[in-house]
């Protein structure tokens, strides 16, 4: 069975967002150390939100950037075999808004949209 992996907060405003999410939930927010492009991540300003001790073959983690667009919440559901979950999108009525794409050390991920409009990450891990 699938189940979120990871997520992603957009915010206007980073440090404002970062307080209420402390605040609220007692989770560490702080600035990201992955591997991304690191020109990427500061126009972003992206920060990796953790939320507690890591569930096997999750980060039990997110991230939060500075918002480009209207984004929503991202969740991210991890799956044994993103080649055969994205082959079937576009025939169950979705559509891939951005194509698998490795970070590395960590996986391959998608974006996607469902019948709905709603964005929904794929996350296939390394880990495991």
């Amino acid at each position: 069975m699938a189940n979120i992996a990871y997520f992603e907060i957009p915010a206007n405003d980073i440090d404002r967002a970062k307080k209420f999410y402390h605040s609220l939930l007692g989770w560490k927010i702080e600035p990201t150390k992955t591997s991304m492009d690191a020109a990427k991540v500061a126009m972003v300003q992206y920060q990796d939100v953790i939320t507690g001790a890591p569930a096997e073959g999750t980060l039990s983690m997110g991230g939060m950037y500075k918002r480009q667009m209207a984004e929503t919440i991202i969740s991210y559901v991890m799956v044994d075999d993103l080649d055969k979950v994205l082959a079937r999108v576009e025939k169950l009525g979705g559509r891939i808004i951005v194509p698998k794409m490795e970070i590395k050390n960590v996986g391959f991920t998608a974006i996607i949209q469902d019948t709905e409009r709603n964005p929904l990450g794929i996350w296939k891990s390394e880990m495991k």
